[in-house]
């Protein structure tokens, strides 16, 4: 057997053990559970509405059962890459589980590309499961085949991503999983906050004293550095427009190559942390 079916085989195995012991988690289960809750409930609640008497127009009904939706993938979405990417490392070391791994002849760059492809398995199941049971209930509601829909759950992956990649490099640091899930936090905060640390550096600019210079260029140096989440949002284009619309104004190719780069960066930070922790 070649070397390279050797590695191919063992990046597999060791992918397939993370996504098995991933999704028997229970904290992300119950994220998923009550993902799947308040999608549902959403779709139901005017609908409920207006066999009741209520007043509610039917485009401002599906607004709000769209932004509810949206809003429920994007919060139970994060919170599971974030808790998974922050957990898979940490938690076999505590375990002592990668000592049993490494012993074998799997080099650690193996080990860490099994494990992250792993927990990219975790989050693509768990967002395809809240991105179709939306599509289903949006598509029944209004009658159109939502392929906007479909274009927002594929950037928000990508988004996702990101902040994956670079917890996953914290955790490569950490002896548990509080810190990086905390950092996962603050990236993905942060990330959406980006597009204002350009307007911080702009108006400090305009005084022209030194303290104010001074932090403009610490957040025009961070608005240059850290990546802008806000760019894989089409959350207002599937609020107002067409469900069969196409998005506007973005460069789909560019964000997914905008989001690999920020990806790879982050796996060969945590290569390299990890390479050189004692284990």
């Amino acid at each position: 057997m070649s070397t390279a079916n050797i590695f191919s085989q063992g990046l597999l195995s060791i992918a397939t053990f993370t996504w098995r012991e991933g999704i028997r988690k229970k904290v992300l289960i119950a994220f998923l559970l009550l993902s799947i809750l308040v999608i549902f409930g959403a779709t139901f609640l005017t609908a409920f509405l207006q066999a009741g008497g209520g007043d509610v127009q039917t485009d401002v009904d599906n607004k709000l059962v769209k932004d509810i939706c949206v809003t429920a993938i994007s919060i139970f979405g994060i919170l599971i890459t974030i808790f998974i990417s922050a957990s898979v490392v940490p938690s076999e070391v505590e375990n002592k589980v990668v000592y049993t791994v490494l012993s074998k002849p799997v080099r650690r760059f193996q080990y860490l590309l099994g494990k992250f492809i792993g927990v990219q398995f975790i989050v693509l199941v768990n967002l395809a499961l809240m991105g179709g049971l939306f599509f289903v209930a949006l598509y029944f509601r209004e009658g159109i085949l939502p392929t906007l829909l479909i274009w927002t759950i594929f950037l928000t992956y990508f988004e996702f991503l990101i902040v994956s990649a670079w917890t996953f490099a914290i955790s490569c640091a950490a002896s548990s999983a509080v810190l990086p899930t905390i950092a996962g936090l603050f990236i993905y905060l942060t990330g959406n906050l980006t597009e204002y640390l350009f307007d911080v550096y702009r108006r400090a600019g305009q005084t022209g004293e030194f303290f104010d210079s001074m932090i403009g260029n610490m957040a025009y140096g961070l608005w240059l550095v850290l990546p802008n989440l806000q760019n894989f949002s089409l959350r207002n284009q599937l609020l107002y427009l067409q469900p069969n619309d196409p998005p506007m104004d973005v460069q789909i190719p560019n964000l997914v190559a905008y989001s690999l780069v920020y990806a790879v960066c982050g796996y060969f930070v945590a290569y390299f942390i990890f390479r050189r922790r004692e284990i």
